[in-house]
């Protein structure tokens, strides 16, 4: 697909835009409800889908599946990082009312670290093939670890761990032990110091490009056209903020969650491997975007399926026992939580 500079600056203005139009209509904190959540998660698929149409009509319909199919990945992976937000939302003890503007601008510095992951990729691979046997291989790897990860229940334990980069931040820029509504700075004594709630939108921020190792090749392994794998990239991550209120409590029913996406992810490393052999000159059959589409909706259905009737088989319960909620609060105990006090402090 020949993308020219005009069509690539209209793109990127008009998600700005979106961007923008986001956040002023949530700028005041509030408790997001179902129905908000609900109501914007369906506008941004919406948006997506007409993206998608766009490219059909005025691209024809290689660009628009290879669109849909990075687009439904891309959705389906991020669903994952709900999970790691769930924690991140308990560690750093954030009130409910901030966490739509933790999120707006947690996800806004994600997009804008894979846009660098994304540049990078695409030259990588405009410049060497082989890289498709490496991207290949680290899916099947993934997939591997997702099914072992799922069988030995360590999503159930896991702990939130900064990684390094907000380790060496926390280490040297002097910060406060208490939310100062959305501000991201203070001065005390005369002393500038930064809140909990910077430290926390740094910590989704930089935690999803841990996600982006294994979401980004798959996402080449669909599509090598750099404008697609950003604006899928792009419309999937836009509306992770409001997928999180509207689904969060229902995270811990994705029982098969963790099987689907190893399905995934291991179907799209082979597709990978077979596309390396024929750049190679090896006659072997190539995955066509069709199937791929059609492999990745039919794994998420009944991925969804089986995890809702595993949970009903289960009479409903928890399954992972724990009675708490998206934002890891104790269901039916009728007292605020850490996470509902804006002057809680913030626990090592």
């Amino acid at each position: 697909m020949d993308v020219s500079l005009a069509l690539w600056v209209l793109t990127i203005a008009g998600l700005c835009a979106l961007i923008a139009a986001d956040f002023l209509i949530g700028r005041t904190p509030h408790d997001v409800s179902v129905r908000e959540a609900g109501l914007w998660t369906a506008v941004w698929v919406v948006l997506a889908a007409l993206f998608g149409l766009g490219l059909l009509l005025f691209s024809g319909g290689q660009p628009a599946g290879e669109f849909f199919a990075g687009y439904i990945t891309e959705k389906s992976l991020s669903v994952d990082n709900l999970f790691v937000f769930v924690l991140i939302m308990g560690r750093f003890a954030v009130p409910s009312h901030y966490q739509q503007r933790v999120l707006l601008v947690g996800v806004l510095i994600a997009l804008v670290l894979r846009a660098v992951f994304i540049a990078a990729g695409a030259t990588i691979v405009a410049s060497f093939s082989w890289v498709f046997f490496i991207f290949g291989g680290f899916l099947i790897w993934t997939a591997w670890k997702l099914i072992k990860e799922a069988r030995t229940e360590q999503q159930d334990d896991a702990e939130f761990e900064e990684n390094r980069l907000l380790k060496m931040v926390e280490k040297r820029v002097p910060a406060t032990d208490r939310y100062h509504g959305t501000r991201l700075f203070i001065t005390e004594n005369g002393k500038r110091l930064m809140t909990p709630m910077l430290i926390v939108m740094l910590a989704i921020g930089t935690t999803d490009v841990l996600f982006a190792l294994d979401s980004i090749p798959a996402i080449f392994g669909l599509t090598q056209d750099p404008y697609i794998v950003f604006t899928a990239n792009a419309f999937a991550l836009m509306g992770l903020r409001q997928l999180y209120f509207l689904i969060g409590g229902l995270l811990k029913k994705l029982v098969h969650l963790s099987y689907g996406l190893s399905v995934i992810l291991g179907f799209i490393g082979v597709k990978l491997v077979l596309h390396a052999l024929h750049e190679a000159g090896v006659h072997v059959p190539e995955i066509s975007i069709p199937v791929s589409l059609g492999v990745i909706v039919v794994v998420l259905a009944v991925t969804t399926a089986t995890s809702l009737l595993a949970v009903r088989g289960n009479d409903g319960q928890d399954p992972a026992g724990s009675g708490t909620d998206s934002t890891g609060d104790t269901e039916g105990d009728g007292g605020d939580t850490p996470a509902d006090r804006p002057d809680q402090h913030i626990g090592a």
